[in-house]
């Protein structure tokens, strides 16, 4: 799937592809509406012939070749326990073959409807305690409303794959001679999954960390702390990490606002995301980061923030 580079990097939106999940409910069937950030989406296809697995869970269909690449897929609704009505068939599903933590795994939608351009800021956090079938609220990034007052929820497909086991953080030992460091990070992720992998790498550094939850969470921290250690703040505060996708404001945004505060614009920037494609690598680079992460390698995370937070040292 083509990429739209009219995106900036200060407009704090991003694009969603729109796709369907179908409940029958008794007589009644009834359309559920989710979202997958087209960073992620490679490409959405008819369901292919599929080779299927002995010994795993009826939601993984099978696996398929792409172009010499062999791609795992995975039924969103039997994984939501979602009863799919008789309508649909194997001819109108679509595969929506995504790519993150530098891995390709293909999810089975019911329909795959339009790409739509939302504002951070119109992104709510999941406030729900649970919902239907395995989708609680750890799997959903946010929600948003569309037309006719319905609302979209935005899927955390990369905790779906996670605990699926068909992707596991590298989270290696640190030889901690080598990294000694001392000072405050601050560290930006909606997912206190991702928030607790990082802070525990930067706690064996030696770090202190400040957690933040989304853009606008991380820009008040940053004000709390100038308020404690003034035009010295720099002098304390190493380094800010952030993810890319956040609710109310994404990475990108909080970074470009970062830089555009004689304040804060000397504090190095890295960026630590699930999106692996290149767009995002410049993207994050155009707004001030000093390294994009792919997440987690330790040993790369590692290096990278040694590098940088040695670069700034006075």
């Amino acid at each position: 799937m083509a990429k739209d580079n009219t995106l900036k990097v200060g407009n704090n939106e991003m694009e969603l592809v729109d796709f369907r999940i179908f409940r029958q409910i008794g007589d009644e069937v009834y359309e559920g509406i989710y979202g997958v950030n087209v960073a992620k989406v490679r490409e959405i296809i008819r369901m292919p012939k599929l080779t299927e697995l002995p010994g795993v869970p009826e939601f993984i269909e099978g696996i398929f070749d792409l172009r010499g690449v062999v791609i795992p897929v995975v039924n969103l609704a039997k994984w939501m326990a979602i009863e799919t009505p008789s309508s649909v068939t194997s001819r109108s599903t679509r595969v929506i073959i995504t790519e993150f933590n530098n891995i390709l795994i293909g999810f089975v939608v019911h329909d795959a409807k339009r790409i739509r351009r939302i504002n951070w800021k119109d992104i709510e956090p999941a406030s729900f305690a649970s919902g239907t079938g395995s989708l609680d609220r750890s799997k959903i990034t946010g929600v948003t409303r569309i037309e006719d007052d319905s609302v979209l929820l935005i899927i955390d497909l990369e905790t779906v794959v996670q605990e699926l086991g068909l992707y596991t953080p590298e989270t290696g030992d640190i030889p901690v001679d080598e990294y000694n460091f001392s000072g405050l990070v601050l560290l930006l992720d909606d997912s206190s999954t991702a928030r607790k992998i990082v802070k525990d790498a930067l706690e064996k550094m030696g770090f202190q960390v400040v957690e933040a939850q989304d853009g606008q969470d991380g820009l008040q921290k940053l004000e709390d702390m100038y308020g404690m250690y003034g035009d010295k703040l720099s002098d304390h505060l190493k380094l800010i990490i952030s993810d890319v996708e956040m609710p109310l404001m994404d990475g990108f945004h909080f970074a470009a606002n970062v830089k555009d505060d004689a304040r804060f614009n000397n504090i190095p920037i890295i960026f630590n995301s699930s999106i692996s494609d290149h767009f995002s690598e410049m993207r994050g680079k155009d707004a001030g980061g000093e390294a994009y992460l792919v997440k987690f390698d330790s040993n790369t995370f590692y290096d990278e923030v040694a590098r940088v937070v040695r670069a700034h040292v006075s």
